[in-house]
């Protein structure tokens, strides 16, 4: 594959996945968007193996919002619980991020200068 068709499939990929998260919940979107934003960012200067890496789970990310957010059902239930095999994976600065993010959810108010509820 060309460098120019993976630039044009990232972008694909990047734009279809921020349209997905149109139909998030505000706070969810605006969390999801700004993820999204920093770690494809991130990965624009990475080796081929880890952008065939990045690709496949982002494309896993894209499916599966896919599929929970077109169900009929009026309690959306949104994301999946990652595996202890998964995690183990992850580098410190992706656990690290991985933590951030679980706090964000958490607390979604304390990072914005906001008292928690």
């Amino acid at each position: 594959m060309s460098s120019l068709e993976h630039v044009s499939r990232v972008r694909l990929l990047y734009k279809a996945i921020l349209r997905l998260h149109r139909s998030l919940p505000l706070e969810m979107r605006a969390l999801g968007d700004q993820y999204v934003k920093d770690e494809f960012r991130r990965h624009k200067q990475v080796n081929p193996a880890e952008a065939h890496m990045f690709m496949q789970e982002w494309t896993k990310y894209y499916l599966t919002l896919g599929k929970q957010v077109t169900k009929p059902n009026k309690e959306q239930h949104v994301g999946s619980h990652l595996s202890g095999e998964f995690v183990d994976y992850f580098n410190d600065d992706q656990a690290e991020q991985l933590l951030e993010l679980h706090k964000a959810i958490k607390n979604p108010t304390e990072g914005n200068g906001g008292s928690p509820s």
